[in-house]
């Protein structure tokens, strides 16, 4: 009898002390590179490169999403895997963007990397610039300054170098009007804000060439 009690004791002690499970941890990606042109597995004669997306292992973690969308068209490929890479299908002469969804069956937690751009290499002799890379705001709402003001902050990137400047949209419907034109250097900029009110806006990027790339609609809670 003492050594059944005993046992039952390791077994409650065992029980209590049983760690929660664990969310995946970070995902980094590896390839193809963040704002660059990739270098396919294999080039078809028609109008597709096959392109290898690997990344690093992430701890607790049974399975990764890749998901790859591509721009022009807004579709998206996406694919789950235990594996550390994924060979896809994808139009030549495109700018796509991809990123990765780590998941763990004993949690609803999942942990998304970074989103990358990079282009499809085809017969083009003139990249658009990929759209801006958010800095600032970087959540769904935003401290007001002792000004007013926000700051809005982006880093632009372009294939050829040759961004000629930034079109600023921003206001308080959804479909904001132009709020200011900006140079190729401009990558900053304070706006005026009232508390508890929704913004959006969005920047177009355009190149020396006439080539543009759009963030889409993007919006934060001004407080």
């Amino acid at each position: 009898m003492k050594t059944l009690k005993i046992f039952l004791m390791c077994a409650l002690l065992a029980i209590g002390c049983k760690k929660d499970p664990s969310p995946p941890g970070d995902v980094v990606l590896v390839s193809p590179e963040k704002n660059s042109e990739c270098s396919p597995v294999n080039s078809d004669s028609g109008n597709t490169n096959l392109v290898q997306f690997s990344w690093q292992a992430a701890s607790n973690t049974d399975s990764y999403t890749l998901r790859v969308n591509e721009l022009d068209a807004g579709t998206t490929q996406m694919k789950t895997t235990t594996a550390l890479s994924e060979i896809l299908a994808i139009e030549k002469g495109t700018p796509f963007s991809w990123s990765v969804t780590a998941e763990n069956e004993e949690v609803t937690e999942t942990s998304v990397s970074e989103t990358w751009f990079f282009f499809s290499p085809g017969t083009e002799t003139s990249f658009a610039p990929f759209p801006v890379e958010i800095v600032r705001p970087n959540g769904p709402k935003v401290f007001i300054d002792g000004n007013g003001e926000i700051l809005l902050e982006w880093i632009g990137s372009d294939l050829d170098n040759d961004i000629e400047g930034y079109e600023l949209y921003f206001g308080t419907v959804d479909n904001p009007p132009v709020f200011a034109s900006l140079g190729a250097n401009e990558t900053s900029t304070k706006v005026s804000v009232i508390t508890e009110t929704i913004y959006y806006w969005r920047l177009v990027t355009t190149d020396r060439e006439g080539n543009t790339s759009d963030t889409g609609i993007l919006s934060f809670e001004a407080i």
